[in-house]
């Protein structure tokens, strides 16, 4: 069926290292879906400025921004605003020409695509490409984030091969700063897409997730408009627990790592805790994760 037909497309959005990919797979057991894993978009819509090296090697705290955002008033710029009405439905056909293609291998007849895109820097542009598809944004503590990167930042990681390197001793303070500033920047990118978009969406955390995956599954199901009743989303969820994987598979250096939320407490020294707290600290007592008197304490520790 495809998205040129009656398809429902259903985006997962937020930070990357969120239990993106275990959402992804859950859903993905379920009759007549399709899914699209990370297919990388929102790095080339939403190319990072200044480059990472910048956390580094700046003077002064840099301010995350894309390429996008600086140059959307800029008449030469591809994808500016003036343009928009000749280049926006033209990148809306060739995602729905791709994502279609891919289906038609994968799970021909599908009725709903869903698709895991952690670049999520572009959310708000995903929004009015596709006004009536489904966002579901799945948040995580930005230190159990930032953790969980840093691990895949080491020699012979599952991530090595995709572009990730072993980070030096002396690196991983500001890779730490470079990385709470992603989140922050995701984080509220996918809020305000989610504010302002015309679909149906859906706010789930990670920790919640791992507390009671089949409501959780059930939920971003209603959502989504995928149908699936209580039984089949029992067996979707049970098909991806974690203590179903092997030891071998599961641990540090591993894509499936601890899904314990806290572990950043015995993983983060305190001079990274410092970095991701200086960053994102404010996000995190908005968002509940930590309370105004502990971000103040953490500070004057500092």
């Amino acid at each position: 069926m495809g998205l040129e037909g009656d398809a429902q497309l259903t985006w997962i959005l937020g930070s990357s290292r969120s239990g993106s990919t275990w959402l992804l797979r859950m859903l993905g057991e379920l009759p007549h879906v399709a899914t699209i894993d990370d297919p990388h978009l929102g790095h080339h819509l939403g190319v990072w400025r200044p480059i990472p090296l910048a956390w580094a090697a700046a003077d002064d705290e840099p301010e995350l921004s894309t390429l996008l955002d600086l140059q959307r008033d800029r008449e030469e710029f591809f994808f500016n605003d003036r343009y928009a009405d000749a280049w926006e439905p033209a990148l809306r056909q060739l995602i729905i020409s791709r994502f279609d293609a891919q289906v038609a291998d994968s799970a021909p007849g599908a009725r709903a695509v869903v698709v895991k895109e952690p670049g999520s820097q572009a959310a708000e542009l995903f929004s009015r490409l596709f006004p009536d598809s489904s966002l579901i944004f799945l948040l995580r503590d930005v230190r159990d984030v930032v953790a969980s990167w840093l691990d895949a930042y080491r020699r012979g990681s599952w991530a090595e091969p995709n572009g990730a390197f072993a980070a030096s001793r002396g690196g991983r303070v500001p890779l730490a700063r470079w990385l709470a500033s992603v989140w922050l920047y995701r984080t509220e990118a996918v809020e305000r897409a989610v504010e302002r978009h015309p679909g149906p969406t859906a706010t789930l955390r990670y920790e919640t997730l791992r507390t009671d995956p089949v409501a959780e599954v059930a939920r971003v199901c209603a959502h989504a408009r995928i149908p699936a009743d209580a039984p089949t989303v029992y067996s979707a969820v049970s098909a991806h627990d974690f203590d179903r994987v092997s030891p071998a598979r599961r641990g540090r250096g591993r894509a499936i790592r601890e899904a314990r939320p806290g572990a950043w407490t015995r993983e983060l020294s305190p001079a990274e805790l410092d970095a991701v707290v200086s960053v994102a600290g404010a996000k995190l007592v908005e968002l509940g994760y930590l309370r105004a008197h502990e971000l103040r304490r953490l500070r004057r520790v500092a």
